[in-house]
């Protein structure tokens, strides 16, 4: 009887390691772990409670029609009060005259500093001290200048007049007989600051200068728009003023004005941790662990001063917000010790996330692209697949970033970028809105020479094997789990930046057959995380497509550090190495024997190098053989 063929087996071949280079099993596996810090990021949600309210509580006598006509005056009398023009000068001497008549006299505060677009000038901050029976204090602050565009109504003459209310209260009239001006409990520091619409300079130079003990600080910034009240939390440091001063500052808006203040979305709020940025005064004192707020109609951006005219004041909104400022500066003096200092945290409707929780499931997150890049990296090994030729690749292309970064910052040193301080700067400023182009036409040209000279290590030079592939591909994934590693050690919200890239080209291998839209897409996914950044300059700020201008302006700056430019670099060279396997084009690190021969600058550095070995040589054997024939 002959015998029966075997039968087909329904079982699919298994797949080699070449051909899934990711163990999808180990990846889903270790994403269960980090349920743990979801769950614990669950439970740590709690309801924000405002500060009790202050034994005894008196209603807000705010003055709205006189902080009207104020308002009105300084923006009517000096439209423009740019620090160091006549204007800015008068609108010194009008603030002290408003206040004198209450018996009351500011303290002149003279400092220099540079202003984007305008050089440097002499800009005076003025403080009026209420003493209370504490030495501890409360701060209330509002920029005195404006940009010099127009008159600046609303930004920030609403403000400055809205402060002269509140510190009018703790004054006597000169005038007036038997009238008993207001004790505070708390030590309150009225401040008119210089410089606010030029990066927040002047509560900069305060922030760096007041030696008093700070317990809150309140900023009042264009309260008189048609505009629903926000609160502005975001800071130039991961920080923000605690939640109690938040909370509570947002039932005072709410009991005047009948709607909740507007914060930004949360996906905002941890850009604005990741990426620590504001253009208000509030972010300097709180980069020095001041717990400050701002409370503004405007938006994240300040209002355009041509359209800001004493005409479009909101009367109703001023009365409003100035009310609710009065409010929320009784409540802090009375109860501020309950609530103090700074920290981190995310508003998710009426509730808050810490921000150390927002720190473990970012961390947590990067566990299974860890554990599935070290897994590929075993199985190179154990199939004896040489790394360090794609490692040389990965370093050629670290090095051509590193080159431009150098340039870059040759160019900064050279003056060829606008001069600016390191702040936050006006969007409507010269040096963040106009583009260099003869500086950026000589970074582009000594970049690409930079390119010429590494892409001749890069280029494919016979026909790359699937194991070369798999190299390329676990060096580029083992170097981004290095930068994440410095990115926990900067800034852990910064993670937000990068792991689309980390769990997005994990996978790009499996597509290696597939069509090229299918690898492009994939490829353009882990650009999400620096689009988001560009995004939120481009429409949160209103920079529009001078987004990527200003973020480059930043870093000339030093607003944006040295080690964020680093990482940069890094993470720039993986997207290259990445690009290259996805389109083909990925040859690893030649050898000896086909490496192009050496230019001109290199071969007389290798020569010189060789030269100075060799007399070292010499010199060390001349002195053994006098120290034999001694």
């Amino acid at each position: 009887m002959a015998a029966l063929p075997p039968r087909p087996s329904r079982r699919r071949p298994r797949l080699g390691s070449l051909e899934r280079p990711v163990s999808g099993r180990l990846y889903r596996g270790t994403w269960l772990l980090v349920g743990i810090p979801l769950l614990l990021a669950a439970f740590a949600v709690r309801k924000a409670e405002p500060l009790p309210v202050p034994q005894p509580s008196f209603p807000a006598a705010f003055d709205r029609a006189g902080a009207l006509t104020l308002a009105r005056e300084l923006a009517g009398n000096y439209p423009d009060r740019v620090p160091g023009t006549a204007g800015g000068a008068g609108a010194v001497s009008w603030f002290g005259q408003q206040l004198a008549p209450y018996g009351l006299q500011p303290v002149a505060d003279r400092f220099r500093a540079e202003l984007p677009g305008r050089g440097t000038q002499t800009l005076v901050n003025q403080v009026l001290t209420i003493p209370g029976r504490l030495p501890s204090e409360i701060v209330v602050m509002a920029h005195r200048d404006d940009d010099g565009t127009g008159p600046g109504a609303n930004d920030n003459a609403s403000g400055i007049a809205t402060l002269l209310e509140l510190a009018r209260s703790y004054g006597t009239p000169v005038a007036a007989t038997g009238s008993r001006a207001l004790s505070p409990l708390h030590t309150l520091v009225f401040v008119a600051t210089d410089g606010g619409a030029f990066g927040a300079l002047g509560a900069r130079h305060f922030a760096a200068t007041h030696d008093g003990h700070v317990l809150a600080v309140i900023d009042l910034a264009a309260i008189a728009a048609r505009a629903p009240p926000r609160l502005v939390l975001a800071g130039t440091e991961p920080r923000l003023a605690a939640p109690g001063i938040v909370e509570t500052a947002s039932e005072r808006l709410l009991e005047q004005t009948g709607e909740r203040p507007h914060r930004p979305s949360a996906l905002a709020q941890l850009i604005d941790l990741a990426f620590p940025f504001t253009l208000h005064e509030q972010g300097p004192l709180l980069a020095r662990g001041l717990p400050a707020l701002t409370l503004t109609t405007g938006g994240e951006r300040p209002p355009a001063a041509f359209f800001d005219r004493p005409s479009r004041l909101d009367a109703n909104r001023l009365g409003e917000l100035g009310r609710a400022a009065q409010q929320l500066l009784s409540w802090l003096d009375s109860g501020v010790e309950l609530s103090p200092g700074t920290s981190t945290y995310v508003y998710f409707g009426p509730r808050i996330l810490p921000g150390w929780a927002i720190e473990l499931v970012l961390i947590a997150a990067l566990a299974p692209f860890l554990v599935a890049a070290v897994d590929l990296f075993a199985r190179c090994r154990r199939r004896h697949i040489p790394l360090a030729p794609a490692l040389r690749s990965y370093r050629s292309r670290v090095g051509f970033w590193l080159w431009t970064i150098a340039i870059f910052e040759l160019f900064t040193l050279a003056g060829v970028w606008p001069s600016a301080p390191s702040v936050p700067l006006p969007p409507d400023s010269p040096p963040a809105s106009q583009w260099p182009v003869l500086g950026l036409i000589g970074l582009g040209l000594l970049s690409g020479i930079g390119w010429l000279v590494t892409r001749q290590r890069l280029l494919p030079r016979r026909p790359v094997s699937p194991s070369d592939e798999l190299a390329g591909t676990a060096a580029a994934l083992l170097a981004l789990g290095v930068i994440s590693l410095l990115v926990v050690a900067t800034n852990p919200f910064a993670l937000i930046f990068l792991l689309p890239s980390l769990h997005a080209w994990l996978w790009l291998p499996h597509l290696r057959g597939r069509p090229f839209w299918a690898r492009a897409a994939l490829l353009l996914a882990g650009f999400v995380g620096p689009l988001l950044l560009l995004g939120s300059f481009a429409f949160r700020f209103g920079v529009g497509l001078d987004s990527v201008w200003y973020l480059t302006e930043l870093a000339a700056t030093g607003y944006a550090g040295l080690p964020a430019l680093v990482i940069a670099a890094g993470w720039l060279a993986v997207a290259g190495q990445v690009a290259a396997l996805s389109a083909g084009r990925y040859a690893p690190y030649p050898d000896a024997r086909e490496r192009p021969p050496r230019g001109p600058i290199r071969e007389t550095v290798r020569r010189t190098v060789l030269t100075v070995r060799a007399r070292r040589r010499a010199s060390a054997s001349e002195e053994r053989a006098l120290e034999g024939r001694g």
